[in-house]
């Protein structure tokens, strides 16, 4: 009875095309488009109109108001950016509409999608997770449109000089407030930047693993040792950790 339900909202829903409604987020009121196929869309703009012609310049279809957000769209807001949300809760399963995006873009937007609150990552790490680790720069475009920011968490991508880069939805400022919500150090994240260290190790463990990666959190620091390139980690005989998966 109940999957009758949820099939029978889902054909309204297609029927009704893709609709929007405004959700509260830290950075304060967005809207956020969603049809049968996931969430396509969201947007920091507070009139509904602006939206609308937003999303019909950027997607080339129409999309229409809806009275209340889906429960399920409330819930992955509050999982991200409620109370409760924990830094090692993961990422809520949520489906994306990225029609529009290449298949390049598609697997870096889906890729960023994985990456854990309270974790960041290099531009460098989504290149080899997508197996272009030469890609770089592309990747950095690809983040740059991405079209559902917040829930596609590209605040969590930084460059491998530990500098937090911009953001397309509030820029360098909304940036750090969204990582500093889930308890990212920045001062710490720059600080280790500066002397080159860009992995933490663990002599029990014999791994090494970036150091928001919520394996290091583990790691007492009597047992810590810090590495400037997984060069220097493999020649002493570490690692990859398997939960961040830094180069190795």
């Amino acid at each position: 009875m109940l999957a009758e339900r949820e099939g029978a909202k889902r054909s309204r829903l297609l029927d009704e095309g893709e609709v929007y409604v405004a959700i509260e987020s830290p950075l304060g009121p967005v809207f956020v488009a969603y049809g049968e196929r996931g969430i396509s869309a969201i947007h920091d703009t507070t009139d509904p109109d602006a939206f609308e012609q937003y999303f019909q310049r950027h997607f080339g279809r129409p999309v229409r108001p809806a009275g209340e957000p889906a429960p399920w769209l409330t819930e992955a807001f509050v999982a991200n950016w409620g109370n409760g949300a924990t830094v090692l809760s993961p990422p809520p399963r949520l489906s994306f509409d990225l029609r529009g995006c290449t298949p390049f873009e598609t697997a870096v937007l889906l890729k960023t999608a994985e990456i854990r609150r309270g974790e960041i990552r290099p531009y460098s790490w989504v290149a080899k997770e997508v197996g272009h680790p030469l890609a770089v720069r592309a990747v950095g475009s690809a983040v740059g449109r991405n079209p559902i920011p917040l829930l596609i968490p590209c605040h969590r991508i930084v460059r491998a000089d530990g500098k937090i880069g911009n953001y397309g939805l509030g820029g360098d400022r909304a940036k750090r407030k969204l990582l500093t919500a889930e308890g990212i150090d920045l001062a710490e994240v720059e600080s280790l930047a500066r002397a080159g260290i860009r992995y933490f190790g663990s002599d029990v463990t014999y791994t090494y693993c970036y150091p928001s990666c919520q394996q290091n959190r583990t790691v007492s620091e009597q047992h810590r040792l810090t590495f400037r390139s997984d060069e220097d980690a493999t020649s002493l005989g570490y690692q990859p950790c398997e939960t961040c998966r830094p180069p190795g």
